[in-house]
């Protein structure tokens, strides 16, 4: 029996191209009409970017209470680095800007990059981001083209393996600390090669002990509440 009202704790294979809050939203709507109640608490411990799929943690009622402590736990990725060229957000949001020659990049470059960025690192947030400065969110300030600086944090990156090498693209994996932004990581990585690179395709599977081999879809999320005498409708 799962109580949903008391708290519980929910690993969803978020779809691509669905917000995180989409997530959140659905599954407190279902919640709402499944348990014939008008209000549950419902959150999510760490967004994932509409472009990116993968483990979102979601949480309900009482449970709610631990999203900081999730939030701070490591994470772990796999992505897809396109070399040669850039865009302003980052990754495949806004279209390419600007094209660099990658033809001089060999699997040991690559190899030494990523170690290069590796440890402790400053990082600089894309400016397509919900962080909010002077008031506002970034991409509030990229949209209407206004120019502002961003400030540089301190990330830590435990692992950013190179597994696999198509030129122009380069598939990795990273193991990194809350607020790392693997789409300036992306960024940074291009630049560090003489080159351009952006980020093309992002998953997260991991989130401290949590896989994403144990998240279930949205839709067996709803499907579980069509089972008749479900012991999670009986409030």
């Amino acid at each position: 029996m799962i109580d949903y009202i008391e708290g519980h704790t929910l690993l969803i294979n978020k779809p691509l191209r669905w917000t995180s809050f989409d997530v959140v939203k659905k599954i407190r709507n279902t919640l709402r009409t499944a348990l014939n109640i008008k209000k549950i608490k419902v959150g999510h411990a760490g967004t994932l970017d509409p472009l990116a799929d993968g483990l979102l943690i979601v949480c309900t009622g009482k449970f709610t209470k631990r999203i900081n402590e999730f939030q701070a736990q490591e994470k772990e990725y796999t992505a897809e680095f396109t070399l040669g060229a850039t865009t302003p957000s980052f990754d495949l949001e806004t279209e390419v800007n600007e094209t660099f020659d990658y033809n001089h990049i060999t699997e040991d470059m690559l190899k030494t990059t990523a170690e290069s960025l590796t440890g402790n690192i400053l990082q600089t947030p894309p400016i397509y981001s919900a962080i909010k400065q002077d008031g506002k969110r970034l991409y509030e300030h990229a949209r209407k083209g206004e120019d502002v600086k961003i400030k540089e944090k301190m990330v830590h990156v435990s692992k950013f393996e190179i597994i696999k090498v198509e030129m122009p693209k380069a598939h990795v994996r990273i193991v990194c600390s809350k607020g790392t932004y693997i789409r300036s990581l992306a960024q940074t990585f291009g630049k560090n090669l003489n080159s351009g690179a952006h980020l093309s395709q992002l998953t997260r599977i991991r989130i401290g002990k949590f896989e994403l081999s144990q998240a279930i879809d949205i839709q067996e999320f709803i499907d579980s509440f069509s089972l008749t005498n479900n012991p999670a409708t009986e409030h």
